[in-house]
């Protein structure tokens, strides 16, 4: 298997109310009649995109992907009130019940594999198997080698450009500065702290970054983006100090799952990777040499629609 299938439409989409404030964009594609897979996006914040849709063999699978709260199309987009880790691993138990699916595959990177593990430790029983890619685990020594003495090493030139936004004094807590500014009513402000934000993440997460200038159309998603994931990041990812996701790693015993990382992934060092191998019972770890973080590096690609090739029945 190399590389992604081909480009595909939904065959449904949807609207799924999970709250008074929160509405969600939930999209269908492949076969309707299919093997259920659930798709969770990264960020948190970054809402799914058509290239998502790719890693599933669209005769085999009913693909499954929702943006989650404030997230890509589901409103009010970039709202922060009422969007918790708990309220998304609620929101997809709740997608699930709504489409009466007994049992799933759930598919998520960085982020997303974050909320697959929150959601398969607290609902062990729908979830069939795991595929993971770049684990991040909501641990504060993984948001402190993001923003405090970690990525700066391997990116001078960019931590640089990113902290240049930041006064001397703010500069020693840059992530809560940088929340302060994404959160102010000043939308200059907020849209200039988005702007670098995203530049920093960009910068490390392919192993040869391809930056892109930000198109005034997608401004709102990528000041959305930042601001959910400041949001998260400065709440620990209302997670428990005691590294919760891995101390609870043990409920997974019994659900196959498979984690995907790349060699020389800088957003999500491949030692989170391992340590949630050793601490899965019956974990599968594939590390993909000469590749970084992102999904779409033909390396970590090809390696996801393999291992996703091998959850299916026959």
């Amino acid at each position: 298997m190399s590389g992604f299938f081909p480009e595909i439409e939904p065959y449904r989409t949807f609207r799924l109310k999970v709250s008074e404030l929160h509405e969600l964009h939930v999209e269908e594609a492949g076969n309707p009649e299919g093997d259920p897979v659930l798709f969770l996006h990264g960020g948190p914040g970054a809402g799914i995109a058509p290239f998502h849709r790719r890693f599933f063999d669209p005769a085999y699978w009913r693909v499954i992907l929702l943006d989650q709260r404030g997230s890509g199309k589901s409103t009010p987009v970039g709202e922060t009130a009422e969007n918790t880790t708990w309220d998304l691993v609620a929101d997809v138990e709740t997608l699930r019940r709504h489409l009466g699916i007994e049992r799933w595959l759930v598919f998520g990177g960085s982020w997303g594999s974050t909320l697959a593990l929150a959601y398969a430790q607290t609902h062990p029983g729908p979830v069939r198997g795991l595929v993971l890619r770049g684990i991040f685990l909501g641990r504060q020594t993984e948001l402190d080698w993001t923003f405090v003495d970690g990525a700066r090493r391997m990116y001078p030139d960019g931590w640089d450009e990113f902290v240049s936004h930041l006064s001397a004094r703010e500069r020693g807590d840059v992530l809560r500065a940088y929340h302060r500014k994404l959160t102010s009513p000043d939308p200059a402000v907020r849209r200039e702290a988005a702007l670098a934000w995203n530049l920093w993440e960009e910068r490390t997460s392919k192993l040869v970054p391809e930056l892109k200038p930000c198109e005034e159309s997608e401004l709102e998603r990528e000041t959305a983006l930042a601001v959910i994931e400041a949001h998260y990041f400065v709440n620990g990812c209302f997670l428990s100090p005691t590294n919760q996701l891995l101390r609870d790693a043990p409920r997974l015993e019994g659900i196959p799952g498979v984690i995907v990382q790349g060699r020389y992934d800088i957003v999500c060092p491949a030692s989170s990777a391992w340590e949630l191998h050793k601490a899965w019972p019956g974990s599968r770890l594939v590390i993909v040499p000469s590749w970084g973080h992102a999904a779409d590096e033909p390396g970590i690609t090809e390696a996801l629609v393999e291992v996703t090739e091998g959850f299916k029945r026959t």
